[in-house]
């Protein structure tokens, strides 16, 4: 098969659908997000799948989740810390945060997640730190902020999940100018030389086009 968009897209469907499989309150929450207008820029079912995963097999309880959209991914997170677990996600627009909470609670994990109305950079220095995972999908211009954000509310051992750091591969651009490929390139170099983390990442293709995602560990 060619390596074309449509061939990523098939691949990640069948991935989906062999490992994932269907969700009616994910399916619901996606649905609710579209009739308000949102964009769809959530993450694909597999990296919801992922996230899951990594609260599992890291045993997080408390997670910190900036950029709610509507509530898919949070979603995923509130279900994977269990019932003991705790979600504080932070949503700039109280539209979006609106739509989140009805499925967030139509999901039946609505007690696990607190939402945060505001700009990220005004609401992190009013969050008590000890998260054990930090998931970062906001705007891309703010990253290096969110990271160190993730530091200091974090702990020695805490993953820190940063999306979207491929940018269809602008990110080998010494001279871009789009600032979300600019806010990209400045959170993996500080992923590579703030003595805070140690990371890495990986380039994906799928339902999401070129795209990829950063892993680190608070150190």
């Amino acid at each position: 098969m060619e390596p074309t968009r449509a061939a990523w897209v098939a691949a990640d469907a069948y991935l989906a659908d062999t490992l994932v499989g269907h969700d009616g309150a994910l399916e619901a929450a996606l649905e609710a997000q579209r009739a308000a207008g949102m964009p769809e820029i959530e993450v694909a079912p597999v990296a919801g799948k992922l996230l899951d995963l990594l609260v599992r097999a890291s045993g997080a309880r408390r997670v910190l989740e900036i950029g709610t959209l509507g509530g898919y991914s949070t979603i995923w997170l509130a279900r994977a810390v269990g019932e003991d677990g705790h979600v504080v996600t932070v949503e700039a627009e109280a539209g979006n945060a609106a739509v989140a909470r009805a499925s967030i609670d139509a999901a039946g994990v609505g007690e696990r997640v607190e939402i945060r109305i505001g700009r990220a950079v005004d609401v992190l220095p009013t969050l008590v730190g000890g998260f054990d995972l930090v998931f970062i999908d906001a705007d891309k211009e703010s990253n290096t902020i969110y990271l160190d954000w993730a530091a200091r509310l974090g702990r020695s051992g805490t993953l820190v999940v940063l999306d979207n750091i491929g940018r269809e591969g602008e990110i080998v651009r010494d001279d871009a100018d789009d600032p979300k490929v600019v806010g990209t390139r400045d959170a993996l170099r500080m992923l590579g030389e703030d003595p805070r983390f140690d990371a890495t990442a990986l380039q994906t293709v799928g339902v999401k086009g070129w795209d990829g995602i950063a892993i680190a560990l608070v150190v």
